[in-house]
């Protein structure tokens, strides 16, 4: 380490009076290693302060001397004493250290699940407790409870300082479970008007049987059973009842639509965000007026830590209206696709035995109205009210 320090340099001497600049050198003390003579040169390594004075002892004895200097942390020194832009680089990062050292960076929220992040945050902003907040200010215990009473949802809140972290550790309230509804009494009646074709009775009094014809509404299943002795008993009513049903959906679109398609202009804008500030990295300002945006922030990190310091870059993209006009076997298309997406999500219970089509086109619009013939479950739970 102390040779990194002072610096190493090898010097090779050569002349008439080489033996008389060695006794010289040994003389006056000058520390030489690694030192040889090979061919009449004179070969050794020296400190970098010595240097001056070797070369007094070689002019006086009339020797040439060439040296070279190692790479060490002196010489690196020297070498960029000139490069400002390092000095004032190791300056601020000094002070940048110092000043994160002593301030909140990073706010760790722990043991949250339903309250959000950014709920606590935004009451301990109302504190006065933000990324920059030296930590010397914050009062834990008034923090913790003004947080515990003003944040709805919280148990318990605990506050610590771990480096430039605050951690803030919650409990949320264990909220009572919600009682299911699964056995008070009802009946079980039409959805739809239908002719029966099955039935299953799990619990309850049938009221109709295969091949009848029930309206929409109509009892199906009653929970409400007596016996002999005129003693009356409520269930939940629970069966299925299979009925053929009829069933109509409308799907429309406009020939002539308006849409927004790409401009093939694209501005980018960044951001500046330090602590809580937000300063643009721009001047004016963007004149798009339909355009999409994307953001994506990006922290600064140094030595495997992240700071409070970040670049956000904002990227729009310009839109502009068009009109496009559809074919009408086009938009048929459409609005087929949009039939098949219906019958997956909302039929897929049901067997559709009839499906029938009717096209209408009127003031620039086209309509598909789908008439269905339907198999299914057309039972639907009613509460039975007791006074």
């Amino acid at each position: 380490m102390r040779d990194q320090l002072r610096g190493s340099v090898k010097i090779n001497a050569k002349g008439r009076d080489l033996y008389g600049f060695i006794n010289a050198v040994h003389e006056s003390r000058i520390s030489c290693f690694s030192q040889y003579v090979r061919r009449g040169s004179f070969c050794a390594e020296i400190y970098r302060s010595d240097l001056g004075r070797l070369g007094d002892i070689a002019r006086k004895h009339g020797v040439e001397l060439t040296h070279f200097e190692y790479d060490t942390l002196s010489s690196e020194v020297i070498r960029r004493r000139r490069r400002f832009g390092i000095v004032i680089g190791l300056v601020l990062v000094i002070a940048a250290s110092l000043y994160f050292s002593g301030v909140v960076v990073t706010i760790d929220i722990q043991g949250n699940e339903t309250v959000s992040d950014s709920v606590i945050l935004a009451a301990l902003d109302g504190m006065g407790v933000r990324r920059g907040t030296p930590f010397g200010q914050i009062n834990y215990v008034i923090c913790e409870d003004k947080l515990q009473l003003g944040v709805e949802g919280l148990s318990w809140v605990g506050m610590h300082r771990t480096g430039h972290r605050l951690v803030v550790e919650v409990t949320e309230v264990v909220e009572k479970p919600e009682m299911r509804r699964e056995r008070i009494p009802c009946n079980l009646v039409a959805a739809h008007e239908a002719e029966i074709v099955h039935t299953s009775v799990v619990d309850g009094q049938l009221m109709h049987k295969v091949g009848d014809y029930v309206r929409q509404g109509e009892m199906l299943i009653s929970g409400v059973t007596g016996d002999d002795t005129g003693h009356t008993t409520l269930h939940r009513a629970m069966g299925s009842v299979i009925g053929i049903y009829r069933d109509e959906a409308v799907f429309t679109g406009e020939l002539v639509r308006e849409r927004l398609v790409p401009t093939g202009r694209t501005d980018t804008r960044r951001r500046l965000r330090l602590f809580s500030l937000d300063i643009p990295l721009y001047l004016g300002h963007n004149g798009y007026e339909l355009k999409t945006e994307e953001s994506t922030e990006k922290p600064l990190t140094a030595f495997g830590k992240t700071l409070p310091i970040s670049v956000t870059r904002h990227s729009y993209t310009e839109f502009a209206r068009e009109e496009t006009e559809l074919t009408p076997d086009e938009l048929t298309d459409e609005l087929m696709q949009k039939v098949y997406i219906y019958e997956k999500n909302f039929l897929a219970d049901c067997e559709i035995l009839d499906r029938d089509i009717v096209p209408t086109e009127k003031d620039g619009t086209l309509t598909l109205t789908v008439a269905y013939r339907l198999k299914g479950d057309i039972c639907s739970p009613r509460e039975i009210l007791i006074k």
